[in-house]
């Protein structure tokens, strides 16, 4: 286990409109107001998303396996976002609903907004942490410095 502690720093707050992607958006701001460290809430509704449910396989590679969710449906998730070698990158799990059916994962590029997405942005001071390519997974994981 890795660990570092940290305080609170600004709460962005953030709306969504029809259509706009998740990750762009989120990312987008974590960008221009310099966010490096951070938990993210997000709540209300997407129009479509390519979800993560799990690996097909985990060696000699993870390789993921992706549901389709086609909405409109309500959403809601939890995530953080800490910088990789290009910027900041958002990972976020999500619970879907409609009609009484439920997806649970890690929507992809792509997932768009359906009407309304409130976006709740905790930034995480003192404390320098990053995504950093593994080579035992092929993925970028979280470390603490």
């Amino acid at each position: 286990m890795e660990y570092a502690v940290g305080r609170t720093g600004r709460i962005i707050a953030a709306r969504l409109f029809e259509g706009e992607d998740l990750y762009e958006s989120i990312e987008q701001i974590a960008v221009k107001e310099d966010v490096t460290s951070a938990a993210v809430l997000i709540i209300g509704g997407f129009r479509k998303a390519n979800v993560v449910v799990g690996p097909e396989r985990e060696a000699p590679e993870i390789v993921p396996r992706f549901m389709d969710f086609t909405g409109p449906g309500e959403v809601l998730g939890v995530g953080t976002i800490y910088r990789d070698d290009k910027g900041p990158k958002l990972h976020l799990h999500t619970a879907i609903g409609k009609d009484g059916d439920n997806l649970v994962g890690c929507p992809r590029d792509g997932t768009k907004t359906f009407l309304v997405l409130e976006v709740t942005i905790i930034e995480i001071e003192g404390i320098k942490a990053a995504r950093k390519h593994d080579e035992k997974t092929g993925l970028n994981l979280l470390r603490f410095e």
